[in-house]
């Protein structure tokens, strides 16, 4: 199968903001795009049937208005429909499996409200083999609904401790293909210890500020060196990780984080770095599984 970015559609204003950023992002990487819309009542049909005795007419149409409202902006790029008669999230973990990231349309919703509004966003992320990227609708007057803006850099949030190296090789390679900065941000708590009765010890965090500033330059000199056109930008601050990265990525164009691959007998979760980024970030967030 040929290299894919799958979007989900639904019908929503969230759907089809991600689908026209999965279109930007599909014609930077010179992929196909895929639009999946899944429904378990979808029926088997015959061909050639009048509209108004068609019972997949409402399925057909939310595929067929995004990709001729795509198509008409992204003029070169190969799009392809996609209805399949199943449960939503089983239809999009499958899609995961087989593409080079999927998109889906967020709400940005706490978790309960994701729960009692039927929100697959969520389940989909924590399950999902590869990338999975959120994207939210912007406030706007009526009329065809744009891609959020993708000027900003890449902000990519990174633990000095285990493997990462399917995050960077996600977050250089989406900087090098969008011609932007990556902006890497390592954030910890202060350590008990340098607390003193009159505040913070500020020689105990300069220290632990530079040795974790000397430990990513050294996790990032192999990706420097094999994305040398990408200007890279590391930070580190002593604050909550999750509180670090949504901060830094205020005018970003993009937000990577990491979660970690799950064993089958484990509940699938997110973590709380990329659970705090999607639901308070205001850019398109990416989640990258990685061992």
């Amino acid at each position: 199968m040929e290299p894919v970015i799958t979007v989900g559609l639904d019908g929503s204003p969230e759907s089809l903001a991600a689908a026209h950023w999965a279109a930007d992002e599909a014609e930077r990487r010179k992929l196909t795009l895929r639009l999946l819309h899944a429904w378990p009542l979808l029926v088997p049909e015959p061909t050639n049937i009048p509209s108004e005795i068609d019972q997949n007419y409402w399925a057909k149409r939310i595929v067929h208005n995004a990709r001729a409202e795509l198509q008409a902006h992204h003029p070169g790029l190969s799009i392809v429909g996609n209805l399949v008669a199943e449960d939503a999230q089983d239809a999009l973990l499958q899609a995961a499996s087989e593409s080079e990231m999927t998109v889906l349309g967020s709400r940005g919703l706490s978790p309960v409200e994701s729960y009692f509004l039927g929100d697959i966003s969520m389940p989909v992320v924590a399950r999902a083999e590869r990338p999975v990227v959120l994207v939210r609708a912007e406030k706007r007057e009526a009329g065809p609904t744009p891609a959020p803006g993708t000027a900003g850099a890449v902000v990519v949030a990174l633990k000095l401790h285990g493997p990462c190296d399917g995050l960077l090789e996600f977050s250089f390679g989406t900087a090098a293909a969008r011609g932007v900065p990556l902006r890497v941000v390592h954030g910890r708590g202060v350590p008990v210890h340098a607390y003193v009765p009159w505040g913070v010890d500020h020689d105990v965090t300069t220290e632990i500020t530079q040795d974790a500033q000397t430990r990513l330059s050294q996790v990032l000199r192999p990706w420097r060196e094999k994305f040398s056109a990408v200007q890279v930008v590391d930070v580190v601050r002593l604050e909550s990780p999750a509180r670090a990265v949504v901060e830094e990525a205020e005018s970003a164009g993009l937000l990577v984080v990491g979660r970690r691959k799950h064993r089958p007998a484990l509940a699938p979760r997110v973590g709380p770095v990329a659970e705090a980024a999607i639901h308070h970030a205001r850019c398109p967030i990416a989640v990258v599984p990685h061992d």
